[in-house]
């Protein structure tokens, strides 16, 4: 069963190639959905799959990239929108 979950995620996660990875691990367990960052420094996601494909999703937001600090990551359910990629937005 297709859920979507946004996540809101705080640290050190502007500038040290965030969005990247999270597209990378996203497009890898084949979610869909787009990432992009927040003028308050977190970054948010949006994300759609099973719960199985989220749950890695999630565990891949808490470890972050290699030069990011993840300090929190809130997640919520939301409505399914039926993205086709998953994308980095600006």
């Amino acid at each position: 069963m297709k859920r979507a979950m946004q996540y809101r995620i705080s640290g050190r996660v502007q500038g040290v190639g965030f969005r990247y990875h999270v597209q990378v691990a996203a497009r890898g367990l084949g979610l869909t959905g787009w990432v992009r960052n927040l003028s308050d420094g977190r970054v948010e996601s949006v994300a759609e799959g099973n719960p199985a494909q989220l749950e890695a999703f999630a565990n891949e937001l808490h470890r972050g990239a290699p030069l990011s600090r993840v300090d929190a990551v809130d997640a919520q359910e939301r409505g399914i929108e039926g993205f086709d990629s998953f994308e980095i937005r600006y």
